[in-house]
């Protein structure tokens, strides 16, 4: 039986290549999406394995909800949960507003809260079940101007950890990737500039790919790395050793 992986973010990005790195690993896919139909859409249809789309605010607990009850529906379970969908922004702190910090955090941080609150149940039932969060070094290491950015990715590496702890005796890992400068949309507001300083910063040199990340998380979601679990892997070319 094909084993199924729920993926958020997963229209463009980090979250497209983990999508087709597991459907090359013979996962079938539930694919989030909130603005980008027409790519999640593409994206469903060009991969091997059954794959369906589902528009969510991964912000909105009720709605994740929902929808994970339509994805247990369609496909009957699911195995795997891959909590990447996330945003970006940079501001001086003191610019930051209420509603900056609460998009902020809601996009980044909550959902992986709703959306692993929802799956766990039917995991602890069958008493295994993996949970990959897309974390980023910002949460290790913090960024500059990009305070509630870092704050979100922190909380989601403690998640992460303290999760991981609380659910291990039911067979369950919880692991968190940490990318580092990852050539995305989400880089859209770096200049050209701003990018090389950044890849002078890279001992390995060069910028990451979103078929970096994805790697990991096959790494991740596979059965050799079944006696892993609460740890933070960064894929950051040694920018956080």
């Amino acid at each position: 039986m094909k084993k199924v992986a729920l993926i958020t973010g997963a229209s463009r990005g980090i979250g497209k290549a983990v999508a087709e790195r597991l459907d090359a690993d013979g996962f079938k896919t539930a694919l989030i999406y909130l603005h980008s139909e027409d790519k999640a859409k593409e994206l469903a249809d060009s991969l091997a394995n059954e794959s369906r789309i589902y528009c969510c605010d991964v912000s909105d607990g009720s709605a994740v909800n929902e929808t994970v009850k339509e994805v247990v529906s369609d496909f009957g379970r699911i195995d795997l949960l891959v909590n990447n969908a996330g945003i970006a922004g940079q501001k001086l702190f003191t610019d930051i507003t209420d509603s900056d910090w609460d998009k902020m955090l809601g996009t980044n941080l909550s959902s992986v809260f709703y959306f692993s609150r929802a799956v766990l149940p039917g995991m602890i039932n069958r008493k295994e079940g993996k949970i990959i969060n897309i974390a980023s070094m910002w949460g290790e290491i913090g960024a500059s101007c990009e305070v509630h950015y870092s704050a979100a990715k922190a909380g989601v590496i403690g998640l992460t950890k303290a999760l991981a702890k609380e659910v291990a005796p039911s067979g369950i890992t919880v692991n968190a990737v940490s990318p580092g400068v990852i050539m995305t949309d989400m880089m859209s507001s770096f200049s050209e500039n701003d990018v090389k300083a950044l890849t002078e910063e890279i001992p390995l040199l060069r910028t990451g790919t979103p078929a970096d990340v994805a790697g990991c998380v096959s790494f991740l979601a596979g059965s050799d790395a079944g006696y892993i679990t609460g740890q933070v892997i960064s894929v950051s070319g040694g920018m956080v050793i």
